[in-house]
């Protein structure tokens, strides 16, 4: 009996000892048989006195933090990727050959250029300006650009553009003609693919398809490369042809900042924003470039009239001995456009869409024949080259061009700044023989004021008060009554005298 409740007695206490404990999620049975193998098998000195710190490392030994608060991976912010992008221009920076520092460099001197923007109120501050500096020299290094100068930068909801303007070398315009002509087979070919399967024939002729411009002439001088930010890789935008910038001119659609991204708008553009950027850099470049006058001059070649002469081309004039600021400021028949007008054609010079040589089949040949020949077309003329700015028409009552000085306080050091009201962000300086021409904007023209609702009319005038309008305290009954009976008496009164007048008559 005596030996029941003992085995009853040490296995409560066995129970007791294996409780799991609820933070740990441990008990103490376990930890005592851990303790004491511990111990038999390092057998300290004075056991006694270190048992504590045994257990205090046993119960270490398998802690298991679950919620720690260290990360397992750190993720690069943007900002941080794009540092490192950047941190690569100023390595190339370092690299730079001090050899022969006379020879002229493909890249202007960005910094010296927003120097006199800054004073125009015009700039992208100066530490971003350094960077694209250092960006459009590793532009020219890597591809062997002969002139490149920072175009502007156009702004996106996502993000903007820089844009660097250079010029064709030799042999690069055959290398972008054959780009084009390899992009054309390539939407022809799928057009006949597409059109394999046998579909009815439609009577309608499409017109002629107008041609883009060689490379190298018209709105196609020059190309165009562009980053999102400095440091990352530029992108060569492809040629610009008449239907993009016809369709251009009818849309306003804002920037994304992804070069594939789809042009969505009404009508369809014919192409992705890739090529609505170059479309907007071709108008806004035709628009806005100016100099001052005499820096340029007409090329003069054998067998043009004189009518004709420098409608196309101008070259820089070595005798041009420069213009003061103050007199550039004070009137707009000192500045001249040095880019060619674009026409309602889509093009700097017209060609008759109908000269254009098809190859067409038997049947279409016949029946275009039957066809009745349609008038041609009357042939478009711009402004020639080197027109004055006094010159451009308005848009919506407003001056294409706003003209001043960039300081009044010292007009010996200013700049004479010419900005577009036509193009809002574009702008030029002249400071003698300097001159520079700049975008900062969102690509898009004056659109005209926006729309205001009518004012509405003024309040009306309240109704004069009197006695007529003037609201009445009611009367009592006794005001009533004693009214009742005054209007009474005067009738009685009004009715005998009507009988004494009657009775008069009677007798006369």
């Amino acid at each position: 009996m005596q030996r029941s409740e003992a085995d009853s007695t040490a296995a409560s206490f066995k129970a007791f000892l294996q409780k799991s404990s609820s933070r740990s999620d441990r008990n103490l049975y376990d930890h005592l048989v851990l303790l004491l193998v511990k111990i038999m098998d390092e057998r300290p000195h004075d056991a006694v006195d270190v048992l504590e710190d045994m257990s205090l490392e046993l119960k270490r030994a398998v802690f298991k933090d679950t919620q720690s608060s260290l990360r397992e991976h750190v993720t690069a912010s943007a900002g941080e990727l794009l540092a490192e992008h950047q941190l690569l221009l100023f390595k190339q920076a370092q690299d730079f050959n001090h050899e022969d520092p006379t020879v002229e460099t493909g890249f202007p001197n960005v910094n010296e250029t927003a120097f006199y923007l800054e004073q125009a109120g015009v700039g992208l501050g100066r530490e971003e300006t350094q960077r694209i500096q250092l960006a459009l020299k590793l532009l020219v290094e890597s591809q062997g650009l002969p002139r490149c100068r920072l175009w502007g930068k156009i702004l996106g909801t996502e993000s903007s553009y820089i844009i660097a303007e250079a010029e064709y070398a030799e042999g690069d315009g055959e290398q972008s003609a054959d780009e084009d002509l390899q992009e054309e087979e390539e939407e022809e070919s799928g057009t006949q693919e597409s059109e394999t399967e046998p579909v009815p024939r439609s009577t309608y002729t499409h017109p002629p398809m107008v041609p883009k411009e060689a490379v190298g002439t018209g709105a196609n001088k020059c190309f165009y490369f562009v980053c999102n930010e400095p440091g990352l890789p530029w992108v060569k935008l492809p040629s610009v042809s008449p239907a993009q910038i016809t369709a251009a001119r009818s849309i306003c659609k804002a920037f994304t900042g992804q070069l594939d991204s789809p042009v969505l708008s009404y009508p369809p553009f014919p192409g992705k924003e890739a090529n609505y950027l170059r479309a907007q850099i071709a108008r806004i470049s035709a628009g806005t470039q100016v100099s001052p006058s005499g820096f340029y001059q007409a090329v003069e070649e054998e067998g043009e009239d004189e009518e004709e002469t420098g409608r196309d081309q101008c070259q820089v004039n070595p005798e041009f001995e420069g213009v003061s600021s103050f007199e550039m400021a004070q009137s707009l028949s000192s500045w001249v456009h040095h880019i060619q007008h674009i026409l309602k054609q889509g093009r700097c010079t017209w060609v008759n869409p109908a000269m254009k040589v098809e190859e067409d089949s038997i049947e279409e040949a016949e029946a275009a024949e039957k066809d009745e020949r349609p008038d041609e077309p009357e042939p478009e003329y711009g402004p020639p080259l080197l027109t004055n700015l006094s010159q451009d028409a308005e848009l919506f009552h407003t001056p294409p061009w706003s003209l001043r000085l960039s300081s009044t306080i010292t007009p010996q050091h200013a700049v004479a700044v010419l900005r577009s009201n036509l193009w809002p962000g574009a702008f030029a300086f002249s400071n003698g023989k300097r001159f520079e021409n700049i975008y900062v904007g969102w690509g898009l023209k004056y659109t005209g004021p926006g729309y205001s609702p009518c004012v509405p009319p003024p309040p009306q005038q309240e109704y004069p008060s009197g006695p007529e309008v003037t609201e009445m305290v009611d009367p009592s009954v006794e005001e009533e009554e004693e009214m009742r009976m005054a209007l009474e008496e005067q009738q009685e009164v009004q009715q005998e005298s009507e009988e004494e007048e009657e009775d008069e008559e009677d007798d006369n």
